[in-house]
């Protein structure tokens, strides 16, 4: 029986996961989601037993039901391999208390990579399964990560453009770097006059104009995304909650069936989403403590109710997390709304002319396992300076948000249910902020002068990532005002 998927914006004909995973965003504007949550019947005693590979396949197999073994475990075994710098592909390191989930081990240290491997896999085989002989061409927004992640992903890939647009000045210098130095005929990096939310706010308006879309038909192309609005790059995410689980308790730090809770640094609401699936699947989780930088939009909307980005948009050292529109948090709202889609749409209609909008007390009962905290600039950099000193090991500015919410709420809630903490990105990717945190005395220091100070003081090697782009030659440099971004993907089409 297959697992159909439905947007959160309308009550149109359901689709199957390949043709959601294609699409990427849904006609009406929605969000894909599927149509229930499957239960993750396999039990934990054999699941720790199990590889990264083979847990990702008991998983994805429950969502991904049009794909047949073969082509997913294809997908799976593709993605998943030595690209990763460590055959855990996400280990779990003890720190203070907590166990800190690594998921920055592979072509690109960030997170992102954990799905963004895969999904050029899914993409291509769904397109196959489709009989779709359109170019693809995957328009991404980032405040960072995604992009170089997505890029990497889809880089000479076969039938497929990439288009990614980032806010030029609201990324760090490693992440631009990283993004400007990508090769492949078929990769376009442009930087925007703007912040994350106009790139992401350009991108959605692309996807929703019917008259583009027909254009780019007409010339054989067809849009979707890397994003996580895409429920290919959303289901991928929920694997490694499931593998760490499985891990503690083969590890013996926690009992079958124990509950855990989980951290996560949050900016457009996707890997906390994942963390969501996984405890609607069956996963034991507790709490999902949801970490905002100073855009706490978030926070106060776990706070209030009311989901308001009508604020100053600040720019913080956990840049990834420089968001007011999250866009995935439309999909818990439609799950809370009792998959009211007509409710949905009112509400996201509201925010983008108000700006706002506010949920029932009925709606806000349905959400009494999150938990919202931020944390300021002065206390991410103290986490990740009273970290280091106590244990010698070093966290990256988005982990550490997480980590300073995350002792916030223990002192609070008294809580001694055993933490997972997502650790998002390679300290490596953000040095500049983390050895100004630990030692501010190198702020002198070049980027790369920096880099090689964390490597001595951390006692760990310097990433491939980092080294390979120590002496890359700068490939993209287009820039454009963030009323123009399609008038640039057209001109890139032409």
């Amino acid at each position: 029986m297959n697992l159909m998927y439905q947007s959160t914006r309308s009550n149109s004909e359901p689709i199957t996961a390949s043709q959601a995973i294609l699409k990427g965003l849904a006609d009406d504007g929605g969000l894909y989601v599927p149509v229930s949550i499957p239960t993750l019947e396999i039990p934990v005693t054999q699941l720790s037993k199990m590889t990264y590979q083979e847990t990702a396949y008991e998983v994805m197999k429950l969502f991904f039901t049009d794909f047949s073994e073969e082509e997913l475990k294809t997908c799976i075994n593709r993605a998943y391999d030595d690209k990763f710098d460590t055959k855990e592909i996400a280990p779990l390191v003890k720190a203070d208390g907590a166990f800190y989930l690594e998921l920055f081990h592979g072509a690109t240290i960030a997170f992102k990579d954990m799905a963004l491997s895969i999904l050029p896999h899914l993409l291509t085989t769904a397109a196959r399964k489709n009989q779709v002989k359109d170019k693809i061409v995957i328009l991404t927004a980032t405040s960072g990560d995604t992009g170089k992640a997505a890029l990497e992903g889809f880089a000479d890939v076969e039938g497929t453009k990439i288009i990614v647009f980032y806010p030029k000045d609201g990324v760090s210098p490693m992440q631009e770097r990283q993004m400007v130095t990508q090769k492949g005929d078929n990769t376009y990096v442009i930087g925007i006059h703007g912040n994350f939310d106009d790139a992401q706010n350009g991108v959605k308006a692309m996807f929703n104009n019917k008259e583009l879309a027909a254009d780019l038909k007409e010339k054989g192309y067809q849009f979707s995304s890397a994003n996580s609005i895409n429920i290919g790059r959303l289901v991928p995410q929920i694997v490694y909650y499931v593998y760490s689980y499985a891990k503690l308790f083969e590890n013996g730090e926690i009992r079958e069936g124990e509950k855990i809770n989980v951290v996560v640094p949050t900016g457009n609401f996707g890997n906390i989403l994942a963390a969501y699936y996984a405890k609607s699947m069956g996963l034991p989780i507790n709490k999902l403590i949801c970490a905002s930088n100073e855009n706490k939009v978030l926070f106060d909307f776990f706070q209030t109710g009311i989901y308001n980005r009508n604020r100053e948009f600040i720019l913080t050292s956990s840049p990834s997390m420089d968001i007011l529109i999250s866009s995935n948090l439309e999909r818990l709202i439609y799950q809370i709304a009792d998959k009211d889609a007509d409710k949905t749409l009112a509400m996201m209609k509201a925010l983008g002319t108000s700006g706002e909008y506010g949920i029932t007390e009925e709606m806000k009962a349905q959400m009494k396992d999150f938990v919202g905290g931020y944390a300021s600039e002065k206390e991410t950099a103290e986490t990740i300076k009273k970290l280091y000193e106590k244990t010698g090991y070093v966290i990256d500015t988005h982990t550490a948000v997480a980590a300073s919410v995350y002792e916030s709420y223990i002192t609070v809630a008294d809580d001694k249910t055993k933490t997972i903490i997502a650790s998002t990105a390679s300290p490596y990717k953000f040095t500049r902020s983390v050895m100004n945190a630990i030692d501010s005395e190198c702020n002198h220091l070049s980027e790369f002068e920096l880099v090689d100070e964390l490597s001595k003081r951390s006692n760990t090697a310097v990433p491939a990532a980092i080294e390979d782009i120590r002496f890359a030659v700068i490939l993209h440099d287009a820039i454009c005002d963030k009323d123009k971004m399609q008038e640039t993907v057209e001109d890139i089409l032409k």
